[in-house]
């Protein structure tokens, strides 16, 4: 990696794990559900739905991926965090709630990153 390329991931890196900061200060949670981790894990695959969009649509340099994918929407996402919180499901014996913290964080993200692409697919077609 060059000098650049670091600099670009880690302004994107310290952007993103901010955001990720003020959005998970204070907690939220549906019933016994937390949601702090769901929203930036929805927020980042939505949002890197979009920058893919961008990138092949505007033939973007591939440090613009480092910056925004890797750095920005990698640092706003949190995979440590929600399996933290998973596994403190599982020790409290919150099956039925750990299945569904899992099932929305992995489908609602996939279904982010897919309705980002297919929303800026269609804002962006001829």
């Amino acid at each position: 990696m060059k000098g650049m390329d670091v600099a670009l991931l880690a302004v994107g890196a310290f952007f993103g794990a901010s955001v990720r900061y003020a959005m998970t200060q204070s907690t939220l949670v549906f019933h016994t559900l937390p949601l702090n981790v769901l929203i930036v894990n929805v927020t980042g695959t939505f949002l890197l739905g979009v920058f893919v969009v961008l990138f092949h649509r505007w033939n973007l340099d591939a440090r613009y991926a480092l910056l925004v994918a890797v750095g920005f929407c990698g640092s706003l996402t949190t995979m440590s965090s929600f399996a933290l919180e998973s596994a403190a499901l599982l020790d409290n014996s919150r099956y039925l709630t750990w299945a569904v913290h899992v099932l929305t964080n992995v489908g609602l993200s996939i279904g982010a990153l897919i309705g980002g692409k297919t929303l800026t697919q269609a804002i962006l077609a001829p």
